[in-house]
């Protein structure tokens, strides 16, 4: 057990990291065998080592180190000399004795042994181990005399056994084996004798026997049987009477009753002393007629919970596992019907010596530090005794780098070759702790004990923990570095642990890819490769819906999952959160569960589970089966009310609910929704309590203090929820001390020297009682022990003043009612108030990156000289001037602030070939601290803007002048400009580009040779030594050629032009002169014979040869249009001019302001024939419209 412990404790050490200097060896099998390392006892025997007689004695003692140690022991405090004993062997490679007692007494080899283990590097030692010989000696023989007892009468049965080593388990029987029964009245005490409060007739018998087990042995010793007679008092009346005349002896035929009367212990007080961590047994034995009872208390305070218990019908109160605060008066009390009596036993508690700090061992490299520490308590205190190598340490050789106080040995600057094993011996009175723990200086190149290219998975959003365990002396310090990046890892989202492990707190998908953990110390260096995956999270898409099915139908749960697509996903259906029936009917797809023709035993709630090797979601939905819906269907609708709400077992703090459902509605109730008001604080205002499945008819509520509760219940089935019942009578909870603090405690400074202490103030049912108020409470963290306090009321919040600036300060809130306090408040950390910071960044500095980007580097400032919260750093720059004398102007000034952990940041967008100035500053939550000293900077040259103008003049024939202004933005010397030009015709399409350099000095340039009556495209541009910048574009067009305009105004003025041109205009008017005339005579227009055939009724189409329409009418009333005619007949045939001309062209005919029609239209789907004579209308005139 202790090997295991051991084990886990360097293991812990190695996942949380190292404490101070101290360096633990690593568990890796390959790495101790190459380690020089001094003995350590990794098994002994206990103590008190007890031996059967009849057995080898095997005396244990195992150790590691490097080399293996050697082994030596020592009997009774002088050398024990292994070789002189043939009885007596050593295992090999080991220290463990065995001794071979066949032909020899055991008691031979009792005695106090200790086992030292020895290598080059040191000494361990083992505890004192006290070998004894278990006894079970045998019952002195002995007569017993019956006894004889009148009834009522106390009687004690003595059982006095042999003593033995351990001492024997005591237990009374009958003859046959069977155990005597026991009660208030019979009972076994601790002692092993058998009481009697009183005798009773039926305790007649002969075969009393006590019992003694030996549990090393395992033997039975018995006591002789014992005989007890009980004598009847009526029966002794009756011999009395017949001898002495009818005169009664006795005048009652009972036993006289008596007084309660303490047997063990005797007296009205006594005490007894415990040790802390044993248990602690109070007796209380009792006589007395009628029985009495026995009941305990404690008068200075509670008994604790939970090892504390009251055996044997009341008579022993058992703590196990006794603590200091057990100590104080215990009263047992007994009593019946006469009296009642007291017994006070005060019980003071002592201890052993027991572990506070338990010394460590200890790995250091030369010229390290360190200390052991050995710290135990005990009462009385222990004493504290060192050794070095199993010699006190003021007899082994002095160190000037080691010196010892008390319980600790400190050493200084170590050297090689002082590696030793110190021994720790805490004792007092009551017992002993021995601890080895070694001194091994090393020197050894850092290596990385975690495998190779180990790979990480992590669902993303999780944590992800990277471990980089080392070992090195001295301590290697680890680097943590990700893919090819040269910039170490630290600070958001990277946190590094004293053990190396990297932790990122939330992972990203970003943050996937290979990390290199680099180990170094002065010695050398080590790095491992390990590699992330952050995967996507698994997540249920569509979960299973609740579900109402007849029986023999068919339910189908779906459940579509969402899940990274390199984990490999597996699908679980659970019903009622056991496996799926075994039957056929269940069918299970990938993303669905089928039950084929469901039955009553197939309602439940099944659950879907999609689990990957790295996490699992999971829906539930509730499936119910109900009866094939009859003809006509079954009608669902929501339960009546519950009715007959009832309240019984009403205590403190909880009270039983009971009520009668409504009627269902063919739809099982889900379940009931308890709600309650509160009277007393929200009157009228009706709260959701709790709820309980539809199959319970109770419920069981938890109540708070100072309520005036009443209650009301709803039903809930697939359709809905019930309306709610008739409330319940109101039960009045009565006030009590708080159960809870308020919360959102929070601790902060408004001004430098003050701290707000704020919290949500709690509501009246919170309160648990009248009289709410608030215990506030604080002290500077680390300088303060005792809590400086304040009690408000009606307020959430209060200022602290005089404050230090931004110092830490613990705060709590505590509740106080008229009833009591609350529980112990949580400690919430918190800074007094903000001051501006007091010192400008150090070593600024600027590393001029191109014309329009610069970095800026500055050493971060002591957080001591922040005075609050640091945000991060300011960085103020502005233009000063440019370096180009025609570019003089002062831009304001710009600001780019960067975060607290930053020590650099970059100046983007500035102008080239500029001045610039900047400083640096620091900013916490309460403003900026001081600027450091202003710096300069020049950028380089850049390309130049855009020129600030282009001008075209003087367009001729075949040549341009081009104007232009230098840019307004040089940034830089300007080496010159560059024109290019080409041509644009009609269509907008460009020509071959002609380009044409110009020197810096000009400002207009004249094109030549170019052609006459072209639109030509311009782009301009300047340069610097840096190149060329943005364009500016222009267009320009040569005028025309003289001789062109001459020639069309010739061809304008010729005679036969302007008579050609008034013989078109002419004939057009008459055409539409002719046209009106026509349009405005109206009626039917003649259909072509050909139309009649109606070869397609679907739609008859303006002709093209003729100009002729199909057969249409009157689009309103069926009356002629105006001008039009009447048939010869004089009537109009409803039947075939029932279709407007709307309905031909779909919806969408046009007129005329005259009416007339003037679109193309389609015919209907079926066109009725008319039999009326045609409209003796112009057809040709028609025809010549269009």
């Amino acid at each position: 057990m202790e090997r295991t412990r051991a084990g886990a404790a360097v293991f812990l050490m190695l996942i949380l990291g190292h404490l101070g200097n101290a360096l633990e060896v690593p568990l890796d099998p390959k790495v101790l065998e190459e380690l020089a390392q001094p003995p350590t006892i990794t098994q002994q025997s206990p103590k008190d080592y007890i031996i059967d007689p009849r057995e080898n004695i095997v005396i244990h003692c195992e150790a590691k180190g490097k080399p293996h140690p050697s082994f030596s022991w020592t009997r009774n405090g002088t050398h024990f000399d292994i070789d002189q004993d043939p009885k007596v062997t050593m295992r090999p490679r080991s220290g463990t004795l065995v001794v071979d007692i066949s032909g020899e007494k055991a008691e031979t080899y009792e005695g106090i042994y200790q086992c030292t283990a020895r290598n080059k590097h040191g000494a361990a030692v083992s505890n004192n181990i006290i070998i004894r010989q278990s006894r079970s000696p045998l019952w002195s023989k002995e007569r017993n005399e019956p006894i004889r007892v009148q009834e009522g009468e106390a009687l004690v049965l003595h059982c006095r056994p042999p003593a033995g080593l351990p001492p024997p388990i005591i237990f009374w029987m009958d003859v046959n084996f069977q155990r005597l029964p026991q009660s208030s009245r019979v009972f076994q005490a601790l002692n092993g004798d058998l009481y009697f409060s009183n005798v009773l007739t039926e305790d007649s018998r002969n075969d009393y026997i006590c019992y003694a087990r030996f549990p090393h042995t395992q033997t039975i010793q018995q006591k002789q049987p014992i005989t007890l007679l009980v004598l009847n008092l009526d029966a002794f009346n009756e011999t009395v009477a017949a001898l002495f005349n009818e005169t009664d002896f006795f005048s009652d035929g009972s036993a006289e009753e008596r007084k309660p009367t303490f047997l063990i212990p005797s007296g009205s007080s006594s005490s007894k002393m415990v040790l802390r961590g044993q248990v602690l047994e109070l007796e209380c034995v009792t006589e007395g007629l009628p029985t009495p009872e026995v009941s305990w208390s404690k008068l200075s305070g509670e008994f604790p919970d939970k090892r504390t218990s009251i055996v044997t019908f009341q008579k022993i109160l058992r703590i196990v596992n006794v603590s200091d605060a057990d100590a104080g008066e215990y009263r047992c009390t007994a009593h019946n019907r006469l009296a009642s009596i007291h017994h006070t036993i005060r019980v003071t508690v002592k201890a052993a010596p027991y572990w506070i700090t338990t010394p460590r061992n200890l790995v250091l490299a030369p010229r390290e530090k360190g200390q052991i520490i050995c710290r135990a308590s005990g009462t009385p205190k222990p004493t504290i005794n060192w050794a070095m190598n199993g010699i006190p340490i003021e007899n082994s050789p002095e160190d000037s780098n080691r010196k010892v106080e008390g319980d600790t040995i400190i050493f200084e600057e170590v050297q090689t070759g002082s590696s030793a094993v110190y021994q720790c011996n805490a004792s007092n009175e009551y017992g002993y702790l021995l601890s080895n723990a070694f001194v091994n200086v090393l020197s050894e190149t850092p290596r990385v004990l975690t495998p190779a290219n180990q790979v990480y998975q992590v669902i993303r959003n999780n944590h992800a923990l990277l471990d980089c365990s080392s070992f090195g002396s001295p301590i290697p310090k680890i680097t943590w570095f990700k893919d090819s990046q040269s910039s170490t890892l630290e600070g958001d989202p990277y946190l590094l642990h004293e053990n190396g492990t990297l932790e990122i707190y939330v992972a990203q998908a970003l943050n996937s890819g290979k990390y290199i953990c680099v180990a170094r110390n002065t010695l050398g260096i080590a790095e491992n490769h390990v590699y992330l995956e952050v995967k996507e999270p698994t997540r249920i898409l569509k979960q299973p819906k609740y579900k109402v099915a007849q029986r023999n139908r068919n339910v189908v749960f779906e459940c579509k999952v969402k899940h990274d697509p390199t984990l490999i996903p597996i699908m679980i259906w659970l019903k009622d959160n056991g496996e799926l029936p075994d039957d056929e009917r269940f069918l299970v797809d990938s993303d669905s569960l089928t039950i084929t023709d469901v039955t009553e035993n197939d309602a439940g709630t099944y659950t879907c589970i999609m689990n990957t090797t790295l996490d699992h979601d999971s829906a539930s939905a509730e499936l119910t089966v109900v009866e094939a819906a009859p003809t006509p269907a079954v009608i669902y609708e929501q339960p009546d009310p519950p009715t007959d709400l009832e309240l019984t077992d009403m205590k403190p703090r909880s009270v039983q609910l009971t009520w009668i459902p409504g009627e269902e509605h063919n739809s099982p109730i889900h379940k009931f929704v308890i709600q309650y008001t509160d009277s007393l604080h929200d009157h009228g205002h009706w709260h959701n309590l709790t709820h309980v499945p539809g199959s319970k008819t109770t419920a069981h509520l938890e109540l708070s203090p100072y309520v005036h509760y009443s209650f009301r219940v709803l039903a809930l089935n697939a359709v809905g929820l019930s309306d709610p019942s008739n409330p319940s009578h109101m039960y009045k909870t009565n006030p009590a001390a708080p159960d809870e603090n308020p919360s959102g405690v929070k601790g902060f400074g408004t001004e430098h020297d003050n701290l707000m202490i704020l919290w949500k103030p709690m509501s009246g049912l919170q309160a648990n009682g009248p009289g709410l108020q608030y215990k506030v409470m604080w002290r500077q963290k680390d300088v303060d022990k005792n809590w400086t306090s304040v009690t408000v009321a009606n307020v959430s919040k209060f200022m602290v003043s005089g404050t230090p600036t931004f110092t830490p300060y613990e705060v709590k809130v505590q509740a106080i009612n008229n009833n009591g306090i609350g529980p112990d408040p949580a400690v919430v950390t918190g800074h007094s108030g903000e001051d501006l910071p007091v010192q400008a960044p150090d070593s600024v500095q600027v590393l001029v990156l191109n014309s329009t980007l610069a970095e800026v580097h500055w050493e971060p400032v002591p957080p001591k000289t922040v005075r609050g919260h640091l945000k991060g750093y300011k960085v103020y720059y502005w233009l000063e001037r440019s370096l180009h004398k025609h570019n003089s102007h002062r831009v304001e000034q710009q600001l780019l602030t960067f975060s607290g952990n930053k020590s650099h940041g970059m100046l983007p967008g500035l102008q080239p070939y500029s001045l610039y100035l900047f400083n640096v500053r620091v900013f916490n939550g309460k403003g900026e601290g001081p600027a450091s000293s202003n710096l300069q900077f020049e950028t380089p040259e850049g390309v130049p803007g855009r020129p600030s103008f282009l001008r075209i003049t003087n367009s001729n024939l075949n040549n341009l002048t081009l104007e232009w202004g230098p840019p307004n933005d040089r940034n830089g010397h300007l080496t010159g400009y560059i024109l290019k030009y080409q041509q644009v015709n009609n269509s907008n399409e460009l020509g071959p580009m002609e380009e044409l350099a110009l020197p810096a000095n000009k400002t207009s340039v004249t094109l030549p040779n170019l052609k006459y009556s072209t639109r030509y495209k311009f782009y301009f541009n300047a340069k610097t030594g840096q190149g060329a910048g943005p364009a500016i574009t222009e267009e320009a067009v040569t005028i025309m050629d003289e001789a062109m305009p001459s020639r069309q105004a010739d061809i304008a003025t010729q005679g036969w032009f302007i008579g050609l041109m008034c013989a078109i205009a002419l004939l057009i008017l008459v055409l539409l002169i002719i046209c009106f005339i026509k349009r405005n005579k109206g009626g039917k227009y003649p259909v072509k014979e050909k139309e009649d055939a109606h070869t397609d009724p679907e739609f008859q189409p303006m002709k093209e040869d003729d100009c002729t329409f199909g057969e249409y009418s009157d689009t309103e009333d069926h009356k002629p249009l105006k001008g039009s005619r009447t048939p010869s007949n004089g009537t109009v045939h409803r039947d075939s001019s029932d279709d407007s001309l709307v309905d031909y062209g779909g919806g969408d005919g046009q007129f005329n302001e005259d009416g007339s029609f003037i679109g193309q239209y389609s015919g209907k789907s079926s066109i009725r024939e008319t039999a009326e004579a045609p409209s003796p209308v112009n057809t040709t005139a028609m025809n010549s419209f269009v």
